[in-house]
């Protein structure tokens, strides 16, 4: 008789920054979730950091250190770890990040994002890095994302929140408010949209997915009282995204159209702005909500949070937002599995 087959996707997700609370949800999300039922995780990172998140929460599940992911079990009974780093524990304080800290949490990264390019793995999860940490190093990347779209020589993505009741995807993200009307072109907007659309379509399993595109002033210009944007750049781009066959709608005045989307009118709502999108998400999705990454040539979801220096190693983080962005990661290795197939 012939052994079943074992078709569970192989996903690395980073500890994120050393001293923040990656290393705390890593072990709670892997106590309290048996993902082994549909995925093998594999942690990058660093095992001393991940023993010493256990005596902060009080959990005991094995921390086992593989060299490859081929060595792991996946059958529950343990947090299989990559050893990325060995940080000198006498050196490193929660919530005191240091270049060390900062080189580790990126390397954490960089190799997450060769091991799927070279197909050892199916998928990337991240869990939160500081900004500063790219500063340390005298790195130029605003993010997680321009780092990985460099390192896999990709120009053409966007940042989508996604949530079991909301998904809002952005055209713009971490730009000052004042500049963002001038960054707003048809271009980015047209981009957004048909990136939005085929990611729906091929990682989220949404045949034919309904979108709308949020105005950027109040009232969606009101016809230009307001602003004319609307007019000017909004509804020539939506314009030619439904000659290319895409469903989309809008602009719609943004204090109703999260609302619309949150009741089921919409499968995705393309704000314009950081804040814009991003403040009814989390008020919808703030333990919960995933950041996936679309355009890229691999699947990457990760934490919506950030490394929340001021409570790491009190044991008091929520290991809720990593637990969904694991379980979208597999989600969507298998429908991009099923549109390839």
């Amino acid at each position: 008789m012939k052994a079943k087959f074992d078709t569970r996707p192989i996903i690395v997700v980073t500890m994120g920054d050393p001293v923040g609370i990656g290393p705390e949800i890593v072990v709670k999300a892997m106590a309290r979730n048996n993902f082994n039922h549909f995925c093998k995780p594999v942690i990058l990172g660093d095992p001393l950091r991940l023993e010493a998140a256990k005596k902060c929460v009080g959990i005991s599940p094995e921390i086992r250190v593989i060299n490859d992911p081929s060595q792991g079990h996946y059958n529950g009974s343990c947090i299989h770890v990559i050893p990325i780093s060995h940080l000198n524990p006498e050196k490193t304080r929660w919530g005191k990040p240091t270049r060390s800290t900062a080189a580790a949490a990126i390397r954490y990264i960089t190799t997450a994002v060769d091991m799927v390019q070279r197909k050892e793995a199916s998928a990337m999860v991240t869990c939160p890095i500081h900004k500063n940490a790219f500063r340390l190093m005298g790195l130029p990347y605003a993010g997680h994302t321009e780092l990985i779209a460099e390192r896999t020589g990709s120009s053409d993505f966007i940042m989508m929140m996604a949530g079991s009741k909301l998904r809002v995807a952005l055209v713009t993200i971490h730009e000052p408010l004042r500049e963002v009307p001038g960054l707003i072109t048809p271009e980015r907007v047209i981009r957004t949209i048909v990136l939005t659309a085929q990611g729906l379509t091929e990682r989220f399993g949404v045949h034919k997915p309904r979108l709308a595109v949020s105005g950027l002033n109040p009232h969606a210009g009101e016809n230009g009282r307001f602003g004319d944007e609307e007019k000017r750049i909004l509804k020539p781009a939506i314009r030619r995204t439904l000659r290319k066959g895409y469903r989309v709608e809008g602009p719609y005045p943004p204090d109703t159209v999260f609302y619309r989307a949150l009741t089921g009118a919409f499968d995705a709502v393309i704000a314009l702005y950081h804040d814009q999108g991003l403040i009814p998400f989390k008020l919808v999705h703030f333990n919960d909500g995933v950041n996936t990454t679309l355009g890229l040539p691999l699947i990457r979801t990760s934490v919506d949070h950030g490394t929340a220096y001021d409570i790491a190693g009190t044991g008091k983080a929520d290991p809720g937002s990593l637990a969904a962005a694991l379980r979208m990661a597999a989600d969507q290795v298998l429908h991009r599995r099923r549109t390839l197939s």
